[in-house]
């Protein structure tokens, strides 16, 4: 191939390595956070005693998902029982926003990296077609200095042009499907979040539960 050609495959060999280490590691972290979301949230339904499980979290630390929320709510509405608060409307915001944050930084892990595989399945085609394109003006050149367009002529340069709009197309693929899994999944995911942290505001304000209980 020439020199252009070889440069487009290059980039578009190293974009596809790029792609497919993302989606490893992503679908991975996705499974787990999605396992480890349905363990915490079948602990919490248990009917054992909230403040025992924030406990439980809060030694262990590094938590994530659907237990950073709990630990968050639960902080925060504790905190605002011991300062003797007891307006329902002051109760219930604050965890709310607690989790709130909670959940939006949740979210920027779980999209971690999704944009890349977005941005390597939109470009590499076009990445493809440009060495399509390469490849086709040499052709024409060696035409022009050959003075017959015989497949002798033409045969390596339109084969390179070929390789390189299916090299392109290879790597999209792949990013693209993972990409949209990856979306579906966090959007699923996200859901379950909001809908947990409405679950445990329903639940703290019937519950009188302390950090120092």
């Amino acid at each position: 191939a020439s020199l252009g050609v070889q440069l487009v495959l290059v980039v578009l060999v190293l974009a596809s390595l790029w792609s497919w280490s993302i989606i490893f590691r992503k679908v991975s972290m996705l499974r787990r956070a999605r396992s480890s979301a349905m363990r915490f949230e079948a602990e919490f339904w248990s009917g054992g005693d909230l403040t025992t499980l924030y406990k439980a979290l809060s030694e262990r630390g590094a938590t994530s998902g659907m237990e950073t929320l709990f630990e968050m709510g639960f902080r925060e509405f504790a905190r605002l029982k011991q300062q003797g608060v007891t307006s329902g409307d002051a109760l219930y915001e604050g965890p709310r926003r607690a989790m709130k944050a909670a959940q939006l930084k949740e979210t920027e892990r779980l999209e971690d990296q999704l944009a890349t595989l977005a941005t390597i399945g939109s470009i590499s085609p076009y990445i493809g077609l440009f060495g399509t394109v390469w490849g086709i003006m040499t052709a024409l050149q060696d035409i022009a200095r050959a003075g017959t367009a015989g497949l002798d002529v033409v045969a390596g340069p339109v084969g390179e042009a070929l390789i390189a709009t299916a090299i392109g197309i290879a790597a999209a693929i792949p990013a693209v499907l993972a990409y949209n899994y990856g979306v579906r999944k966090v959007r699923l995911m996200v859901a379950d979040l909001e809908r947990f942290a409405n679950d445990f505001l329903h639940v703290a304000m019937r519950t009188d539960f302390r950090l120092g209980a």
